[in-house]
């Protein structure tokens, strides 16, 4: 069974900055890719970052381009999300993601993975 367990959310003021991590542990802990996802209030949970395991193939949804590095250490099995230049659309729960299952790129789809974390809250003031 694999955990995923996010941290670093919290309360920032438009233009601030934020970095969440989500730490994973498990017995054979091998994801294909990992994500972050975020919902906000009454919206559908949509992707937001995602990068592959054993590569350094990255993806971004459009928004958070320019704004969000996702990064990753394999040693310690964490993913983090830097998130610069914050404003109130970014508020929402987010949550980290692993897809086991192989894959040639990272996926945007919430179907495509099998394990989730139990949420972060970012709040951005405007």
């Amino acid at each position: 069974q694999v955990q995923l367990v996010e941290s670093g959310g919290g309360l920032v003021q438009a233009g601030g900055s934020l970095r969440l991590s989500c730490a994973a542990s498990g017995r054979t802990f091998r994801p294909y890719a990992m994500a972050w996802f975020r919902q906000a209030p009454g919206k559908e949970r949509e992707f937001v970052a995602g990068i592959s395991w054993m590569g350094l193939s990255t993806r971004y949804t459009d928004s958070v381009k320019g704004r969000f590095t996702i990064s990753k250490d394999n040693a310690k099995n964490m993913v983090y999300l830097q998130m610069n230049s914050l404003n109130p659309e970014d508020t929402a729960v987010y949550y980290c993601a692993a897809e086991m299952h192989p894959v040639v790129v990272v996926r945007t789809t919430l179907a495509n993975y099998d394990y989730w974390g139990q949420g972060t809250q970012v709040t951005v003031s405007s």
